[in-house]
């Protein structure tokens, strides 16, 4: 039978409990949904508030919990935009630790510094500035979406920083920002030296990269083709238990779309590690994981972790 999204939003708690749920329900057209009970309802780990790249799309705090409700999204990671490459209208971290201090039971801010800055310094300038910042509520680091190598050294500085502190990190990789080389060896060389360090990996070099045969410009695009053997995500998944992905963007639908007998059994194996994320920057914007996920065939258990209990024990909230 089809079940309401709110009855589905009791149904995902109780398979985190070990309870039997019913089937993904169809979802609502109505222009909002009630209040979303504690516990229940998605946990979107990628979101944004302010301008992205067009001024008459600003997204407001209450914008952004408007779509929440109506979505039902229960919690949602606010994540800032410090470097010049990774937007044209850049978003602070005070205005996303200001929004989750306003909202504490629905918005989770991350924090950000682009490491050229000069106040960032060296790595004790960084771990002060960051920890300063979890003092007040952070639980993140990210969105990490730089015009420099993965691992360039300064990349580098920031990542052990957050090794110290203590947080996750949150990063783009395409041929812009976070570059990378086909079979993600830098992203490699930053998993082993900072094991400590909870990586959440997100952008169209990382999806792409679901797929082996890749070439360079296939890090800056959304391969449509199968999905072909030797991915380097599931290759670094099964190597370093400190990746994780974030199925936000249209390069996170794609790569579970593009090629959904792979991408289930993908989600399906790596269950534990894969997180539900939208992107979600302006008023109005199509949001393709809903349709996704009703869409997709996965075991209740599998849902209830990608929608809500991995970002739960990653970030470790209440």
């Amino acid at each position: 039978m089809n079940l309401s999204r709110r009855a589905f939003s009791k149904s995902l708690f109780l398979a985190g409990l070990g309870c039997a749920a019913g089937q993904w329900p169809a979802r609502s057209s109505q222009a909002a949904a009630p209040k979303i009970e504690a516990g229940t309802g998605f946990i979107d780990v990628h979101t944004h508030i302010g301008t992205y790249t067009d001024p008459k799309k600003n997204l407001s705090v209450e914008g952004l919990l408007r779509w929440m409700d109506e979505n039902e999204v229960e919690k949602a990671v606010v994540l800032p935009l410090t470097s010049p490459e990774s937007t044209k209208y850049l978003q602070t971290t005070e205005s996303a630790l200001a929004a989750g201090k306003a909202y504490p039971d629905r918005l989770i801010p991350f924090c950000s510094v682009d490491p050229r800055t000069t106040h960032a310094g060296s790595v004790q300038s960084l771990v002060s500035m960051i920890q300063a910042w979890v003092d007040q509520g952070a639980k993140g680091f990210g969105e990490h979406k730089v015009g420099l190598n993965f691992d360039d050294p300064l990349m580098m500085r920031v990542y052990e920083a957050c090794q110290e502190v203590g947080i996750p990190l949150l990063f783009h990789i395409d041929n812009i920002r976070g570059k990378d080389v086909p079979g993600l060896k830098r992203l490699e060389n930053a998993l082993k030296t900072f094991p400590e360090l909870n990586f959440i990996g997100h952008g169209p070099g990382w999806w792409a990269s679901i797929s082996g045969g890749l070439d360079q410009k296939s890090l800056g695009g959304y391969p449509k083709t199968k999905v072909k053997p030797g991915g380097a995500i599931d290759d670094l998944m099964s190597r370093y238990p400190n990746i994780y992905g974030d199925l936000s963007a249209g390069s996170g639908a794609n790569a579970i779309s593009r090629d959904l007998a792979f991408g289930t059994e993908f989600l399906i194996r790596r269950q534990d590690r894969i997180l539900f994320g939208t992107d979600y920057l302006a008023p109005g914007q199509n949001v393709p994981q809903f349709e996704l996920f009703e869409t997709l065939v996965l075991p209740d258990t599998v849902r209830s972790k990608i929608c809500r209990e991995n970002a739960i024990k990653l970030l470790k909230l209440s």
